[in-house]
């Protein structure tokens, strides 16, 4: 999966001399948590809500109201903004990107194209879409969880018993490190079947042939919702 399918490319900017209460603002009404700062299409830094949560006078200090909203006022992006933020191209993948964001903890990638310009950005929640879009979850897919030999043709064999059994392969995941024993690897395949009643006969077949480790479906008519305070 390519970073350019899954990046928003309609991306709010500011540029340096923005002041830190217009970002705010822009951050808020758009509800969105960073906003590239850039001249001429090239990207100078990048500001996010926490810069400005941490440039934010604190709640017990002395000054007034309208010294606060002056102070705010007065200073700029180019004052809190982050410079020379790790950037990516959209060539790159989305698999690269989850892997950079969680090593150096941020929550959002600017986006170059292959003349430094900013093209988008690429967020945790984007990340997220595209695995939940490569697992095929939404497809109401059964899950079949094996511990198969790390071996040529391993997997080979466990698609041909479900082709046989007229399944639909949605995804296919591999794991080294989940399955445990050193030469095995783990294997996560979801499936469709046209026929309902047919997944008591499969799980019994796979189970006979393989190392079945789980096996499920996902339930996704009532999923738990964040609840206001």
């Amino acid at each position: 999966m390519l970073i350019r399918d899954w990046m928003a490319k309609d991306v709010l900017t500011v540029d340096e001399n923005t002041s830190l209460m217009r970002a705010t603002r822009i951050m808020k009404e758009n509800n969105i948590r960073r906003l590239p700062v850039v001249s001429h299409g090239k990207l100078l830094g990048i500001v996010t809500d926490r810069d400005v949560k941490e440039a934010s006078p604190s709640k017990t200090t002395s000054l007034d109201v309208h010294e606060l909203y002056y102070l705010l006022s007065e200073m700029k992006v180019k004052d809190v903004m982050t410079k020379n933020p790790i950037t990516m191209k959209m060539t790159d993948s989305l698999e690269k990107a989850a892997m950079i964001m969680l090593e150096n903890k941020i929550s959002g990638i600017p986006v170059l194209n292959d003349t430094g310009h900013l093209s988008g950005i690429l967020s945790e929640t984007d990340v997220l879409l595209g695995f939940i879009h490569a697992t095929g979850i939404k497809h109401g897919a059964i899950q079949y969880v094996f511990n198969l030999p790390d071996a040529s043709g391993a997997v080979t064999e466990v698609v041909k018993v479900l082709r046989e059994n007229e399944a639909r392969i949605i995804s296919i995941l591999t794991s080294f490190e989940d399955a445990g024993d050193e030469g095995m690897k783990q294997v996560a395949i979801r499936v469709t079947l046209a026929n309902k009643e047919a997944s008591g006969p499969l799980t019994e077949v796979l189970a006979k042939r393989f190392k079945l480790v789980f096996h499920a479906k996902d339930e996704l008519d009532d999923l738990p919702t964040k609840r206001l305070s």
